[in-house]
């Protein structure tokens, strides 16, 4: 059983302070299930990862900056590391800290007024549903944090 595993290895000396096994993880008494997966992207100041092949996760802190043409059309996007600035708009934002809001959460009108806006900046093809390569760019930095990620956990075995 997965609770022998986890003794055993902790009976080994293996660093665990803290675990969750399978739908226990994301589970409560009173829900069956809640559809989510949690990743570790980051744990004590350095970055991880997971490397399942098919399912491997760029490590660390992120944003993403969105380009815009002349016509404030969206044009692209760059993925990276929150503190590797790039060109663009931010698009995320922090919300909680702590366990409590940063801000009043947005009216219903609000929030349909900005959907209506971020609509309208899309290009042409993909409001139409048509194919389009919208291009997502992964920046050097961020590339840099999964190889350091690899390294210290290559290091660590």
């Amino acid at each position: 059983m997965q609770e022998d595993l986890l003794l055993a290895m902790k009976a080994a000396g293996a660093p665990i302070g803290g675990c969750g096994i399978g739908i226990n993880l994301d589970a409560s008494i009173d829900a069956p299930w809640l559809d989510c997966a949690y990743k570790l992207q980051e744990y004590a100041g350095k970055p991880r990862r997971k490397r399942s092949e098919g399912k491997a996760t760029w490590p660390g802190r992120k944003q993403v900056w969105r380009a815009y043409d002349a016509q404030d059309r969206m044009r692209g996007d760059v993925l990276s590391l929150e503190s590797d600035k790039q060109s663009g708009e931010t698009i995320i934002s922090q919300v909680m800290r702590g366990g409590k809001r940063v801000a009043a959460a947005p009216s219903l009108a609000q929030i349909r007024e900005r959907a209506k806006s971020e609509l309208a900046r899309l290009p042409e093809p993909l409001r139409l549903l048509e194919p389009f390569d919208y291009p997502v760019t992964i920046a050097d930095a961020l590339k840099a944090a999964a190889a350091e990620a690899d390294r210290i956990t290559a290091a660590a075995r």
